[in-house]
């Protein structure tokens, strides 16, 4: 009888650029009991395992040829492994229970088919999956923990792993920027492919490299550059934003759209069939390119592509000159266009034309999302809108608001390492413990009935700093501790350190930015005020509740839609309600908000521990977000894609 060998797929090619010769890095290269493809195999923990069907029966691969040999399935019999001139593991022999061969199709293509694996905890409990598996390739301009500036990099960092971990085959295509500090170790994890390509744009060929590392089942692949190896963050240094932004950037989108063509990862590339997730203006040329540099050759004539806008008030318009540098054809030039208004106009002879990529983005993407479900109908509006809600408003039908997830394991008050007790909402125990030795590392009187109020920010206009300033002086006369963290203006760091010199006793500012500080403020204060003037998503207030500490937030998109208003009354008299959102944004306003969760908090501890145990219990985790992206991908491969 013969015997039926099933071995590993062979890299494809791009239909555009031959592969070339490429280092596969971190991937391990496992025997395959089934065509299902390698990604697949690979498993986000050591302790996963996973069911593969062969020819009808069923058979778990094995990492070693020992662990098989002469194994008898009911349904067959595996002789045994076959091995490589290293010795690892790259096929098996089937002896099928009839006799009768049945051969699958193994093509590459059908590695993204619509079938999932079961997965399995070694406890037995069944992983919850994604009913249709997608090749899904995120292009942004950070990522955590490799870069972050805000949250921005914790979607991008958190969200592609768990839709990995739902079944997805994910890769994350992001800048590799070098400073010059220890922030460069970051990336040290991540090995270059051997894969160069030239890109044309800005007058020229331009050649970028690729980094790759294989991390908890994604693909973390990083563009590189020397415009990407300069001091500062991803988008500027201390003398404000880089001149050359629109360049790299457009390196990055034109990179993140060969990415799934060239690079080989896992032993065969993600394919044409993919679908981009763009995030912000810095990927926002990736739509325009699928639409008029690979569609009309027939590559990418499947692949579709969300635009995910994390904040609209940065758009990337440049002059409208730029537009022949951007390495798109001239006839797709009013997709970019963009006039400003007469008032906006800076002399007489402006005549006020510039590109928009980010309006580029939504005129030619398939879906369109933001942040949280408030977010979205901001932005159609006249005052949210930064010029764009006409545009927003006629592609309603296709725009999405979902609100992001937190990574509950960094942010868990059970386990977090960077506070000085732990609890739960079953016991809070800890929190006043938290709150004891915040107020004694910041040299504040350790007073546990005392409110202590925090703020955790960037110190800017967006994050209603000057309502905060203006209110110090008349909350300072009530009885209670005021502690900020955040960085920013040079104008309200310097405020925060005479407000401290003011009020000796009761208010302390910590200039910069700190992760563990922010932890112990989180766990530590007993209200967190954020009075942001807009606030896409908003993270803080999810930590802050997630930890026990009680939010007093602005009316205002995502805070609006995850902060829900205390009601004393409801439930017959049980309440309701995780916190305090208010509205005119005034300092009136805001003070009145403060004063009222400051009684509650002294004069009502039942209330206040019904809003604590209620806010601890909301479901903010990535994994219920992940279902409604899925829901949005589904709808995005429902139309055809854009064609002018």
């Amino acid at each position: 009888m013969e015997s039926l060998k099933f071995t590993s797929l062979i890299p494809c090619k791009s239909s555009v650029n031959l592969i070339p010769t490429t280092k596969f890095v971190n991937h391990e290269v496992i025997g395959q009991a089934g065509f299902v493809p390698l990604w697949k195999r690979r498993s986000r923990r050591p302790a996963l395992r996973l069911r593969a069907q062969v020819s009808g029966g069923s058979g778990g691969a094995q990492d070693g040829a020992s662990a098989v040999e002469d194994q008898r399935e009911e349904k067959g019999v595996l002789l045994g492994a076959e091995t490589d001139s290293s010795g690892s593991v790259i096929g098996f022999n089937l002896i099928p229970p009839n006799g009768e061969l049945k051969v699958p199709d193994s093509s590459p293509e059908d590695a993204t088919s619509d079938r999932v694996d079961e997965t399995e905890d070694i406890d037995g409990k069944e992983k919850s999956k994604a009913k249709v598996t997608r090749n899904i390739v995120f292009v942004t301009a950070e990522a955590a923990p490799y870069s972050k500036t805000g949250g921005l990099g914790d979607v991008c960092g958190s969200l592609p792993i768990v839709l990995a971990a739902r079944g997805h085959r994910v890769m994350v295509v992001s800048p590799r920027y070098q400073n010059g500090t220890a922030a460069d170790q970051k990336f040290s994890g991540a090995l270059d492919l051997d894969t160069h390509i030239k890109i044309y744009c800005f007058g020229g060929d331009q050649e970028v490299a690729f980094f790759h590392e294989y991390r908890e089942g994604v693909d973390w692949v990083f563009v590189d550059h020397p415009s990407f190896h300069r001091p500062g963050n991803p988008y500027g240094d201390s003398f404000g934003a880089f001149g050359d932004n629109q360049f790299r950037f457009t390196l990055l989108c034109h990179a993140a759209c060969e990415a799934p063509l060239v690079l080989p990862l896992g032993g065969y590339t993600f394919g044409e069939k993919c679908l981009f997730m763009v995030n912000d203006w810095h990927a926002g040329l990736v739509p325009l390119l699928l639409a008029a540099k690979y569609r009309p050759y027939g590559v990418y004539k499947d692949a579709r592509s969300v635009v995910v806008i994390h904040n609209l008030a940065h758009q990337g318009v440049e002059p409208a000159v730029t537009f022949k540098n951007l390495g798109i054809p001239p006839e797709w030039y009013g997709a970019l266009e963009w006039v400003f208004p007469t008032w906006a106009r800076t002399h007489a002879l402006d005549t006020g034309e510039a590109v928009n990529i980010l309006k580029g983005a939504i005129v030619t993407s398939d879906r369109i999302l933001t942040v949280s479900e408030g977010y979205s109908w901001e932005i159609t509006t006249v005052e949210g809108g930064y010029g764009l809600n006409e545009l927003l408003s006629s592609r309603k039908s296709i725009l999405t608001g979902i609100t992001n997830g937190v990574d509950v394991v960094e942010w868990d008050p059970s386990s977090d390492v960077h506070i000085a007790s732990h609890y739960s909402a079953d016991d809070l125990s800890g929190k006043v413990q938290c709150k004891l030795a915040l107020q004694k590392e910041l040299g504040l009187p350790i007073r546990p009935d005392c409110p202590l109020i925090g703020f955790i920010g960037r110190l800017d206009y967006q994050k209603g700093i000057d309502l905060i300033q203006l209110g110090m002086p008349q909350l300072m006369e009530d009885d209670v501790q005021f502690v900020m963290l955040g960085s920013g203006d040079p104008l309200c760091e310097d405020w925060m350190r005479a407000a401290e010199a003011t009020y000796k006793d009761k208010f302390r500012g910590w200039v910069g930015f700190n992760v563990p500080v922010s932890h112990r403020i989180t766990a530590g204060c007993d209200i967190l005020l954020m009075p942001s003037r807009f606030e896409p998503c908003g993270l803080n207030q999810l930590y802050a509740m997630r930890y026990g500490t009680v939010p007093v937030v602005h009316s205002t998109g995502g805070l609006r839609d995850t902060v829900l208003n205390f009601n004393p009354y409801a439930q017959g008299g049980q309440g309701n309600g995780t916190g305090w959102t208010f509205s005119p944004l005034t300092k009136e306003s805001m003070l009145a908000a403060l004063r009222l969760a400051c009684r509650t908090f002294t004069e009502y501890k039942p209330s206040w521990e019904g809003l604590m145990k209620r806010g601890m219990e909301r479901d903010f985790t990535w994994e219920s977000a992940a279902v409604k992206y899925e829901q949005v991908f589904e709808w995005a491969f429902i139309d055809p894609p854009y064609i002018s």
